[in-house]
């Protein structure tokens, strides 16, 4: 799927400067960092670097627009959020080309994720309008209880490269929507996407101090000090699980309220009697999509001991049948890993299961030449101390595991620390519901490997974080709950 755009204009489009206040103005010192093509290694541009000095501007910004901004009628924050979605539709296929030249997946894939991204700011277009509160009587009849929902503050908001566009709406949507102003920073591997959505926000008319972008080489450096500063109220993070603690031991220290999404290691269950082609087809889904960097990829893949062989094999013939290379070229369906650090993690792996006695089926290999490629790869007979059964892989390593009762696979998929998403196939109702009830994952992908919907409450349990993004309750993140108690006696 060749673009429409040239690479190099797209990416001299994008301001590369830090957005404060409503001017797009240099780092301190003119600092800057350079951002790479993953496919080749090559120097895409260079952007702002912020130093904790710009953080405190840009959170002095904030502060000073959340009065205004609060107050700011609920459906005016919701056009604002309408025109952005209007806009993201209409420029998918140059934003989509951006996208993939900075972080690396196929372009059918990041246009895919522009219409994902874009579905966030509808949703919430439509929820800011429906904030609402409650009015009861006592239960002794002496008062009245008055609720109200107002924002939450302002609010800082922090990124990962992997999606580099819809982890951007999904934060800035309900906070818009909520009346909060922001600090965002975004993943230094891939800040252009988030840069080109706040030019988008800008342009649809957010006023200055609203949204105030920060890009950094030093995200702890310009972070810490925003969040010990105590005027930010809340911090909604997406990342690594080791980065949350800290961040939440941080966040103690003012008492901020937090949203955290964090890492995770998906159980893949397929019991005998599914569709073993629908199985198959969603394992590629939940395996492949991002090129398996992302937290609800399928980490472990358990099949039933009856079909686990030819699971396998169909499973290897389609992993076999991708097609590696820079996400730009057509007929590419992988494109490469974020950095070197990724490809060596995924030999690591691999290297590991296989000195333990697994089977390598497919794959196995990073890519020959420049860029941070690796194949597509299917291990099978995993032994229980392998890393590929315990360690969040990253990338496009599928583990298949054979099991033999229900029992055994639940205990299996629970022991973890992490709780993000199972995926389950059968086609058995009642082992559905049963099985659903006992995972311990804030989602469930029943039949399907993909469960991403804007207008679904995304989050996990466990250490896989803290509150949920999207659905009615998205909005709920950025949202404080006051109570007025109203004497009744008068009334």
């Amino acid at each position: 799927m060749t673009s429409q755009f040239d690479e190099t204009s797209v990416v001299d489009a994008v301001r590369k400067d830090l957005y404060i206040d409503g001017a797009w103005r240099p780092a301190e010192g003119g600092r800057t960092f350079d951002v790479e093509d993953p496919s080749t290694g090559n120097v895409l541009c260079s952007v702002a670097d912020a130093s904790p000095k710009d953080g405190l501007a840009a959170l002095d910004a904030a502060v000073a627009a959340q009065q205004s901004w609060a107050a700011t009628p609920a459906r005016e924050r919701g056009e604002i959020l309408r025109r952005s979605f209007e806009a993201l539709m209409d420029r998918q296929d140059e934003l989509g080309l951006l996208m993939t030249l900075e972080m690396g997946k196929p372009l059918a894939e990041a246009k895919g994720e522009i219409a994902y991204a874009a579905e966030f700011f509808r949703w919430f277009a439509e929820e800011a309008v429906r904030v609402d509160g409650g009015y009861a009587i006592s239960a002794d009849g002496n008062s009245r209880v008055l609720v109200m929902k107002q924002p939450v503050g302002p609010t800082l908001l922090i990124t990962p490269w992997n999606f580099p566009m819809a982890m951007c709406t999904r934060k800035i949507g309900p906070a818009v929507a909520a009346g909060c102003t922001m600090v965002f920073k975004p993943a230094a591997l891939t800040p252009l996407s988030a840069l080109a959505v706040t030019e988008i926000l800008a342009e649809a008319g957010l006023p200055p101090g609203v949204l105030n972008v920060v890009n950094t080489s030093s995200s702890g450096t310009v972070m810490e000090p925003l969040i010990r500063d105590g005027r930010a109220r809340k911090l909604s993070f997406t990342g690594s699980t080791e980065v949350g603690r800290k961040l939440l031991e941080q966040c103690a220290d003012k008492v901020l309220r937090t949203s955290m999404e964090l890492g995770g290691n998906a159980p893949f269950i397929v019991f005998d009697d599914a569709d073993l082609d629908q199985a198959v087809e969603g394992a590629m889904v939940a395996k492949m999509r991002n090129i398996g960097e992302a937290c609800t990829a399928a980490n472990r893949l358990y099949v039933q001991e009856g079909v686990a062989d030819e699971f396998a094999r169909r499973l290897a013939e389609k992993m076999s049948a991708l097609v590696v290379g820079r996400g730009v070229d057509d007929g590419v369906t992988v494109g490469p890993l974020i950095d070197d650090r990724a490809v060596a993690k995924a030999e690591q792996v691999v290297e590991d299961a296989v000195a333990k006695g697994a089977k390598l089926v497919v794959g196995g290999k990073r890519g020959d030449g420049s860029g941070h490629f690796y194949q597509p790869t299917v291990l099978t007979d995993v032994p229980h101390d392998a890393d590929a059964r315990t360690t969040e892989i990253f990338g496009p390593v599928a583990p298949v595991v054979p099991f033999s009762s229900e029992d055994e696979v639940i205990k299996e998929a629970n022991d973890t620390e992490f709780g993000l998403v199972s995926y389950l196939f059968t086609n058995d109702l009642n082992r559905a519901l049963r099985v659903s009830e006992r995972l311990e994952t804030g989602m469930i992908g029943l039949n399907r490997g993909l469960v991403a919907n804007a207008g679904a409450p995304f989050g996990g349990v466990k250490q896989s974080g803290l509150g949920r993004e999207g659905g009615t309750v998205g909005i709920e993140e950025f949202l404080e709950t006051k109570y007025v108690a109203i004497d009744g006696a008068k009334l």
